[in-house]
C-alpha cells in the first residue's frame, strides 16, 4: 500500500465515519449497513479496521474477522496485513490507517473506521502525537530488562513518572521500556490515555458507539466465546505455531489465543480455557465502553440501527 501523507487536508466534503463500541456490540454489521445507505444516497464508503488483532493473518476465529465473501463488495483495509510475529504497536497504526483513510478520501469517498481497541481508534480519530524511537537507547532498556526483569525498570519508571505507572502493567516489560524510552527523550507520556481535552484529527468526524446494556451483553459474550471453541479456534491456533505464533510480542497475547495456547500445552482443560477467555472478554468489555464513554462527539446507539437515519444526521 502507498500511503498519502496522513496529516494533509482531507478532500473538501468527505467524511470520517467512527463506529466503536464494545466486542459483540455489532460494529460490523452496523459499518456495512452504513456503507451501503451512504451509498444509496451516491457517497461511495469504504471500511478501515481499527481492531488491533484483525491486522494479523490467520487469526480469524478468534478475532470474529469478517469473511471476505460477507464483506457485500465494499473495500475493506488493514485486515490481514501482519504476520503473528510482527508487533503490531500503536504509532505504527496510527500511521497506516490515516495513511488508508487519506487514499479512501482521495478516491472521493468517505471512510468508516471500525473497531473496539481503544487506543487504536483515538489515536487515528484525535490529535495524538507519538515521540520518535531512539533504537540505542531502546536496546539499553531492553538489555536492563533480560538482566534485571520488569521489577527494577517498573521502579524506575515509577519514580520518575507516578502516573504513568500507576497504568502499566507493572509485569509488561514492552510497555515499561517504551514509557522510559519516551521520558529520557525529555517527552511527557500520555501512557495509554486518552488528552484530557483531545482534538479531532479530521474536521468532519462523525463517531457512532453500538451500545448493549450489560445484562445482554455478557450472554452474548460468554455465548460468542463457546462458539469459537466450535468453530475450531484450537486448531487455528494449532495451524498459527509453525507460522511463529508463540514469539509474537502481540499476537499471542491475545484474548481466546493466549488460552487456546495454553490448552493445547497442557497448561489449561478446555473447560478452564474457555472459562478465563469469557472472564476476560467480560472485562475488556467494561474497559471498552468506559474508554467510549470519553468521547464528547459520540452518538450512541442500538445494535440495528437504522443506517439510513445515521447517513443522514447532521454533524
Amino acid at each position: 500500500m502507498t500511503h498519502s501523507d496522513p496529516d494533509a487536508p482531507r478532500p473538501v466534503g468527505r467524511r470520517l465515519w467512527v463506529v466503536v463500541g464494545a466486542t459483540g456490540t455489532g460494529k460490523t454489521a452496523l459499518s456495512l449497513d452504513l456503507a451501503e445507505a451512504l451509498a444509496s444516497r451516491g457517497i461511495l464508503a469504504e471500511i478501515v479496521n481499527a481492531d488491533a488483532m484483525q491486522v494479523y493473518r490467520g487469526m480469524d476465529i478468534g478475532t470474529a474477522k469478517l469473511p471476505a465473501a460477507e464483506r457485500r463488495g465494499i473495500p475493506h483495509h488493514l485486515f490481514d496485513v501482519l504476520d503473528v510475529t510482527d508487533e503490531a504497536a500503536v504509532a505504527w497504526f496510527q500511521d497506516a490507517a490515516r495513511g488508508a483513510i487519506g487514499e479512501v478520501h482521495d478516491r472521493g469517498a468517505d471512510a468508516i473506521l471500525v473497531g473496539g481497541s481503544g487506543l487504536y481508534v483515538s489515536s487515528v480519530a484525535y490529535d495524538f502525537r507519538f515521540p520518535p524511537h531512539d533504537d540505542a537507547l531502546r536496546a539499553e532498556l531492553e538489555a536492563d530488562l533480560e538482566r534485571n526483569g520488569p521489577g527494577a525498570l517498573y521502579a524506575r519508571l515509577r519514580a520518575v513518572d507516578p502516573a504513568t505507572a500507576e497504568r502499566v502493567d507493572p509485569r509488561n516489560g514492552r510497555r515499561i521500556v517504551r514509557a522510559l524510552e519516551i521520558l529520557a527523550q525529555g517527552s511527557a507520556t500520555h501512557g495509554a490515555a486518552l488528552p484530557a481535552a483531545p482534538v479531532l484529527w479530521h474536521a468532519d468526524t462523525r463517531i457512532i458507539g453500538v451500545e448493549v446494556p450489560r445484562d445482554r451483553l455478557v450472554p452474548r459474550l460468554d455465548a460468542r466465546v463457546e462458539g469459537m471453541w466450535r468453530d475450531g479456534l484450537v486448531d487455528e491456533v494449532r495451524a498459527l505455531l509453525p507460522r511463529g505464533l508463540e514469539r509474537g510480542v502481540t499476537a499471542r497475547r491475545a484474548i481466546g489465543y493466549a488460552q487456546a495456547l495454553a490448552q493445547l500445552e497442557g497448561r489449561l482443560t478446555e473447560a478452564e480455557a474457555v472459562a478465563e477467555t469469557q472472564a476476560l472478554t467480560r472485562r475488556y468489555a467494561r474497559r471498552q465502553v468506559s474508554w467510549f464513554r470519553r468521547y464528547a462527539e459520540i452518538r450512541w446507539v442500538e445494535p440495528g440501527a437504522d443506517a439510513g437515519t445515521l447517513a443522514d444526521s447532521a454533524p
